[in-house]
């Protein structure tokens, strides 16, 4: 799916099967870690969709997931095994590793996909417990990696709103067994362990946000340090609020969530006015870096972390007004869904044109076959 930097360039004509090869073991090389988002905004602007009774938009956006998500994967797979000094690299990077997260919440929100959009329940199921081992893996070899590091940077050079990912692959978990048993209790562990995982990812955002703040607030910053990956600091709020949102809906079937209802409809009322709250300041911010200083607006990767919070809270409003019961609040994700698609629309545009720029530096660079 991504492009092919650091493609060599030279004149000839290669085969359709050298070309092919060419460019996926480029792309595996520079793989951006964080590409899973690609699969996070596609998956929760489809839901969005069809919550909001845009069907025909939320199956075809179905189809792109399943075209995007096994081709990062193996796109993955080329990386672990044909490039795996960079892989490691990746792996203890402040800045690049966190984006290991998006294949944890991909794979979840992508679950999620199927069950809203298709009634896949078994293809849910399946991505549930899949999603689960990945954050196993994920969160633990993150944290002890980066704690591990021998040299390490700032905080100026090392946070960004890409950490906040753990929070929001986090909470994809409970927002995926939430949706899938909607209609009955799970088993008890089940229902245990869907509470935890949302405490463990309010905490990971209350964790890691204020160490943002303060890199925001009180450290000089470049225009190009205002990146995508910051709306992240809104859209894990924005999963926090549909992950609890969708926990207080399912009180009354699951058992062991009734005590704790008081707790859940304060913190999730709380998460909701946080991420409310980001939006006209991030907002501001590129307003600010791209009429202000005039940066150039340029496809990459990290794009996707900014469509995906947009559908996240388009989502997470809508679910937060039937859990709560305000109906008023549905006007907000009514109008909210248009600038969602809208970003997500630019973003594929800016993908397709990458990749044929890529695609044409392959032919110009590879060698006759």
């Amino acid at each position: 799916m991504p492009g092919t930097e650091g493609a060599p360039v030279a004149s000839g004509t290669a085969s359709p099967a050298a070309m092919a090869r060419a460019m996926v073991l480029s792309a595996a090389e520079t793989l951006f870690p964080g590409y899973f988002a690609l699969t996070m905004a596609t998956g929760v602007v489809s839901i969005a969709c069809a919550l909001l009774g845009l069907p025909l938009v939320a199956r075809a956006l179905l189809v792109v997931n399943w075209i995007a998500y096994p081709c990062l994967w193996g796109l993955t797979l080329v990386r672990m095994a044909a490039f795996r000094a960079q892989l490691a690299r990746d792996v203890s990077d402040h800045q690049r590793a966190p984006g290991f997260f998006t294949l944890v919440a991909g794979t979840c929100v992508l679950g999620t996909q199927n069950v809203v959009v298709a009634d896949a329940r078994l293809v849910g199921e399946i991505l549930w417990w899949f999603g689960l081992g990945l954050w196993l893996v994920v969160m633990y070899g993150f944290f002890t990696a980066v704690t591990i590091r021998a040299r390490k940077p700032s905080l100026a050079a090392g946070i960004n709103g890409a950490w906040l990912i753990a929070a929001v692959a986090t909470q994809s978990i409970v927002v995926l067994r939430g949706t899938l048993d909607a209609a009955s209790a799970p088993p008890e562990p089940i229902q245990f362990l869907s509470l935890v995982m949302f405490m463990i990812g309010s905490m990971l955002y209350l964790a890691i946000i204020p160490l943002i703040f303060y890199r925001l607030t009180f450290v000089r910053l470049a225009s190009r340090d205002f990146s995508p990956p910051y709306w992240i600091n809104m859209g894990a709020v924005a999963i926090s609020t549909l992950a609890g949102s969708i926990l207080i809906l399912r009180a009354e079937a699951w058992p062991l969530l009734g005590p704790f209802l008081p707790f859940l409809r304060g913190f999730t009322l709380f998460f909701w006015a946080v991420a409310s709250w980001w939006i006209p300041f991030l907002f501001a911010l590129m307003a600010w870096r791209y009429l202000w200083q005039k940066d150039r607006l340029v496809y990459e990767p990290a794009f996707w972390g900014m469509v995906f919070p947009l559908g996240m809270y388009t989502t997470s409003t809508f679910q937060l007004s039937r859990a709560l019961e305000l109906g008023f609040l549905v006007v907000v994700p009514q109008a909210f869904i248009y600038v969602a698609l809208a970003a997500w629309l630019a973003a594929m545009a800016g993908l397709v044109h990458h990749l044929g720029r890529s695609a044409a530096a392959i032919r110009a660079g590879a060698p006759r076959a």
